[in-house]
């Protein structure tokens, strides 16, 4: 079954690029494209998309502000940022209104496509330089946090490869293990941290007390 898309992006070149390099890939199908957050609050609970790319700056409305009022009609539809702000408060923002992924306007297209997987997997892909101010935020500046006790050494490993950003094939690669078995210690590291996403994994692991 595809996965169904969103795209709201005010960028006319931006938009329809997205739209026709997804389209190529037959995993997944945009089901519409929007201009403004106004059209998307409208059109978004009627098609319930799998997956909403959200730029942050649009003409009136904001894209965090269209999240934060379209969440709760739409529990299953997954967020993704698409945005050029790398700022901590717009991050934070975007989180803390529905967000489930963040990725800066330089990512490259097949970047975008496995992130775009991960995130309706059940992961929050992220920008590494996004990832990492989360990482210093939750550590307090402290890049020697001990590992986590109720984590296996692998478990820590891969703890340590997703709080930089990496996507599961990334880290996978890096590990010469399988992107299934990378997904299992993922599922494992959230439930031992009893945890939904990355980003509250890299909080409870990092996090100050």
């Amino acid at each position: 079954m595809s996965i169904t898309l969103a795209i709201v992006e005010d960028l006319d070149e931006v938009r329809e690029g997205l739209e026709q390099f997804i389209s190529l890939n037959p995993e997944f199908v945009v089901q519409d494209t929007y201009k403004t957050a106004e059209e998307a609050l409208h059109e978004i609970p009627r098609q319930k998309p799998d997956i909403v790319i959200m730029d942050i700056s649009l003409p009136g409305m904001s894209g965090i502000e269209c999240i934060r009022q379209i969440k709760n009609k739409v529990p299953q539809t997954q967020f993704m940022m698409f945005t050029v702000y790398e700022n901590d408060e717009k991050v934070f923002e975007a989180l803390k209104a529905g967000a489930s992924g963040y990725l800066l306007k330089n990512t490259g297209l097949v970047q975008m496509i496995e992130a775009l997987k991960e995130l309706h997997t059940g992961g929050s892909p992220m920008s590494s330089n996004i990832a990492r101010k989360l990482v210093t935020v939750f550590r307090g500046q402290d890049t020697n946090a001990p590992p986590v006790e109720a984590l296996s050494n692998r478990e820590n490993e891969i703890l340590q490869l997703l709080s930089k950003g990496l996507l599961y094939k990334e880290i996978a690669e890096q590990l010469s293990i399988s992107t299934g078995t990378v997904r299992q210690h993922i599922h494992k590291i959230y439930e031992k941290l009893h945890v939904q996403n990355r980003t509250e994994a890299i909080n409870k692991a990092f996090g100050k007390n």
